[in-house]
């Protein structure tokens, strides 16, 4: 008998989660502020605003799991935006015994000596990642207390279809494929964990399903780390094209532009990310859930047919 499933968000993750569940024959409900068709067969689309409490729990009532794959991208606006969207998520899944499950990000950790793994403690300094620190801090007192069912994935920097202008490699793509020549933050030489946004949402999907998985959170299982300029080099090659010049842009710039302009001040405070290497451990996830990476050669095909 299948389940009724509501996904919140629209993105590169909250679309995968919807097929993949469609594919089960599982009854999908994705919740955007537009409304906006996925193009999913079988899939249901409303326009809601997630925000809104009462909203989100009556398209809610009955589900089985709500998945928070919702990614504003707005850095500056983060502070406004994301408290009250994911008190309404949390509020929602309690009211309606629906387990959460959380689309996360690596940034809780902030600056870190060696590879990122479960176990290490949440302390970011910026205010992006102590935000995101905060939300899943208040989904986990909400699951101990009993009042609802929480888990969260963390994944690193998104490659894989449907991507865009999200991704490290796919800004940059587009140009590298006319054989132009690329800007890339920091180091364009140190290793870095970039992982498929299809393993998001299959680990996502797998941990709202498993009751053991829930009250904590997981690595999604990601590929060998690859520098920046090695990754973008075996993307261009699944697409039958020749590595292109990669330039390097100093993190010590984004911190200048920040003087002026409080995006690239946002931008500013997460450049750590590509100055030192940056590499998660999904060793307990993979063993946990049985779930491997998409091979890194179908990774590369599947990033490069997402963006021609």
């Amino acid at each position: 008998m299948s389940q009724h499933h509501v996904v919140v968000g629209a993105g590169p993750v909250g679309r995968h989660v919807a097929a993949l569940l469609a594919e089960r024959g599982e009854r999908v409900t994705v919740a955007t502020r537009s409304g906006r068709d996925t193009g999913i067969a079988s899939v249901e689309h409303i326009a809601l605003d997630a925000s809104d409490a009462d909203a989100l729990s009556r398209a809610a009532d009955g589900a089985a799991v709500l998945y928070n794959c919702a990614n504003p991208g707005n850095y500056t606006q983060w502070e406004e935006t994301w408290p009250p969207l994911a008190a309404a998520l949390l509020t929602t899944a309690e009211r309606t015994g629906a387990v959460y499950a959380i689309t996360g990000n690596l940034y809780p950790y902030g600056p870190v000596d060696g590879p990122m793994r479960e176990s290490l403690p949440d302390a970011a300094t910026d205010h992006k990642g102590i935000l995101r620190a905060r939300l899943w801090a208040d989904a986990l007192a909400a699951h101990r207390a009993g009042r609802t069912r929480a888990v969260e994935v963390r994944a690193s920097d998104y490659v894989g279809s449907g991507i865009g202008e999200n991704g490290h490699i796919t800004r940059v793509l587009p140009a590298a494929l006319q054989g132009k020549a690329v800007s890339m933050v920091g180091r364009t030489d140190l290793p870095h964990s970039f992982t498929d946004v299809l393993d998001v949402a299959r680990t996502l999907v797998a941990a709202a399903a498993d009751e053991g998985a829930h009250g904590r959170t997981w690595m999604v299982p990601t590929n060998a780390p690859r520098s920046q300029q090695q990754a973008l080099t075996e993307v261009l090659a699944a697409a039958g094209k020749p590595p292109v010049t990669v330039r390097r842009l100093p993190a010590g710039l984004f911190r200048m532009m920040g003087l002026v302009s409080p995006m690239m001040r946002e931008i500013g405070q997460m450049t750590y990310q590509w100055t030192a290497p940056y590499v998660i451990d999904d060793s307990e996830s993979r063993a946990h859930f049985g779930i491997e990476p998409t091979p890194w050669d179908e990774v590369c095909r599947r990033t490069v047919a997402g963006v021609v």
